[in-house]
């Protein structure tokens, strides 16, 4: 018989929905899968239903249809500070998960190299792997989750195509300062690499901190995919919809990728969404602020319960460590503490390309009640031990 690609023996399915199943066997608290479990904006799911009964069910514009890329456009040159012509600069995706495939397959060939910061979301090294590029990975060093300049150098002078940038990161919760900004572009323009960003999580930031857009940099516009996603700002993860946002001769080859990958995004979903896409600027101040409550909440259990952990500046994730808890492993702790804890994170190893054993994830993107069930649940660890 013959054999399946060689290519899928260099990553396995994906840990964190692996998680997910394991928290539905044991009925644990599912802190791993980074979904919410409140509802969207109620003014969206009324959109939702107006476009249903407004006969959107079939096929929109493949790239994605106009009264969405229209009010993408209005709100992300905004938040950018780039004009942005949403015929030709948008091409509209199935998810963040789809762009992102989209914006690797547009620019690399078989055999190119893209650099990817490690800890880094599971994907990216799928996505390179399956575009047939090659990964090269630079470590984000803690407790910050800083880049070291001269390894970035070193990863870009072995000939690279681009370099993947999620910010704020999953899993790490790292939003990358102004000078770390420029070091990447200053970098990607002297050895003329495309830059891929995932700002998925761009609305949830914490303060000091703040969200750079790689595209507004000087020089950087013409050389950057920005990648992004409906799905965390509005909590709509099952909606699927998400984008590219580039430079139109990019655009025009990404939306070939798009095209022939999924033809195009659910029709009455973007036509909802415009309501979204629309809400006025305190939306978001409003979303930063449950973000906030979230946060503090998770982790003043995590404090009690003698977890400790690196503060996280964005999105919303943090990892912990486990090391004083005498597993072998992060994955056999997980698993144990799904069933007998009754909560589910995500083992860290799968996010690393260093060997890492002693970190694990939790998203907290519930409510408020949840999170403290969780947290109580969390606080019996030290005598279960």
């Amino acid at each position: 018989m013959p054999e399946t690609a060689s290519r899928l023996k260099h990553f396995s399915e994906s840990v964190i929905r692996e998680m997910t199943r394991v928290a539905d066997k044991y009925n644990a608290i599912n802190l791993s899968q980074g979904f919410p479990d409140f509802d969207p904006p109620a003014a969206l799911v009324k959109a939702a239903q107006k476009a249903l009964e407004d006969g959107f069910h079939q096929y929109a514009v493949t790239w994605g249809a106009p009264r969405f890329r229209q009010a993408l456009a209005r709100k992300q040159q905004h938040w950018m500070g780039l004009d942005l012509d949403p015929d030709t600069h948008i091409v509209v995706t199935c998810g963040g998960t789809e762009a992102m495939m989209t914006a690797m397959m547009t620019v690399c060939n078989p055999g190119d190299k893209v650099i990817i910061f490690s800890p880094f979301y599971e994907n990216y090294g799928a996505d390179t792997i399956l575009s047939g590029a090659e990964p090269l990975f630079v470590p984000l060093h803690p407790p910050d989750f800083g880049f070291d300049p001269d390894e970035l150098r070193t990863a870009f002078e072995k000939g690279v195509k681009a370099l993947v940038l999620c910010n704020p990161s999953n899993p790490s919760g790292k939003v990358f300062t102004g000078e770390e900004m420029r070091i990447i572009a200053a970098l990607a323009m002297e050895f003329d690499a495309f830059v891929i960003t995932d700002e998925v999580y761009e609305h949830i930031v914490y303060p000091p901190h703040e969200h750079i857009y790689m595209a507004s940099l000087p020089g950087m516009r013409e050389r950057t995919l920005s990648t992004g996603s409906l799905s965390k700002s509005y909590s709509i993860t099952g909606w699927r919809l998400g984008y590219v946002i580039a430079p139109e001769n990019i655009i025009r080859e990404a939306r070939k990728v798009h095209d022939f990958l999924t033809v195009g995004a659910a029709a009455p979903l973007q036509e909802a969404a415009v309501t979204a896409l629309d809400f006025p600027l305190s939306y978001y101040k409003e979303l930063q602020a449950g973000y906030i409550r979230r946060r503090d909440c998770f982790l003043s259990y995590l404090d009690q319960a003698g977890l400790r952990y690196t503060r996280p500046q964005g999105a919303y994730y943090v990892l912990a460590d486990i090391s004083d808890f005498g597993f072998e492993s992060d994955d056999a702790f997980c698993r144990w503490m799904a069933k007998e804890i009754g909560v589910a994170a995500v083992p860290g190893s799968g996010f690393f390309r260093e060997p890492v054993r002693h970190l694990i994830r939790f998203h907290f993107a519930k409510r408020e009640e949840t999170l403290r069930a969780a947290g109580e649940r969390l606080l019996t660890l030290p005598e279960k031990m």
